[in-house]
């Protein structure tokens, strides 16, 4: 399991716009938007795409600015839980 939370800067006039895009991408949802540009995203990875991929793609919507990975979790799902109780 792969989990990245990032902040997307978006230019004002390209907020729909950018939103659409980011929310047609697998593996992406857009948890909150504020007035001024700003989105809140969770990306994960997917059978056919890995988070970081969809992250580099997010540069490329036109009006986004910047984004910023401001989280990330990563747990080996394949691998035995080690604090489990057998």
């Amino acid at each position: 399991m792969n989990i990245c939370g990032c902040l997307v800067h978006v230019t004002v006039g390209a907020v729909d716009a950018a939103r659409a895009s980011i929310e047609a991408m697998p593996g992406t949802e857009v948890h909150a938007a504020s007035d001024n540009g700003r989105l809140v995203v969770v990306v994960e990875d997917t059978e056919t795409s890995i988070a970081s991929d969809q992250i580099m793609a997010m540069h490329q919507i036109p009006g986004v600015m910047s984004v910023t990975l401001n989280y990330h979790h990563f747990e080996d799902l394949s691998q035995p839980d080690a604090c489990a109780t057998p």
